[in-house]
C-alpha cells in the first residue's frame, strides 16, 4: 500500500470516528446538564426545607411559651379560688 492508499482509508475510517466521538461527547454534555439541574433543583429543595424547619421551630418555641403562661394563670387562678374558698368558710359559708 501506498501513502495515498493509507491516507484514504485513514480518512474514511476517521469520518465516522470522529462523528462517533462528538454524538458520545454531546451525549455527556447532556448528562452533565442534567445532572447539574438536577442538583441544583436538589439545593433548592434543601434549602426549602431547611427555612420550613427553621420555622417550625420558631413556631414551636412560640406554642410552647403560649403553653407556659397559660399554666401560669391556671396557676394563679386555682391559688385565687382557693382563697376565695377559704374567705367563705372563715366567714361562715359553704364552697
Amino acid at each position: 500500500m501506498d501513502a495515498a492508499m493509507v491516507t484514504a482509508v485513514a480518512a474514511l475510517i476517521a469520518g465516522p470516528v470522529t462523528a462517533a466521538a462528538a454524538m458520545y461527547g454531546q451525549r455527556g454534555a447532556n448528562r452533565a446538564a442534567r445532572e447539574g439541574s438536577a442538583m441544583t433543583g436538589y439545593d433548592n429543595l434543601t434549602q426549602r426545607l431547611v427555612a420550613e424547619r427553621d420555622k417550625a421551630e420558631v413556631d414551636e418555641r412560640a406554642a410552647e411559651a403560649r403553653a407556659s403562661a397559660a399554666e401560669a394563670r391556671v396557676a394563679g387562678l386555682e391559688a385565687e379560688i382557693a382563697r376565695l374558698r377559704l374567705l367563705v368558710t372563715t366567714l361562715g359559708g359553704t364552697p
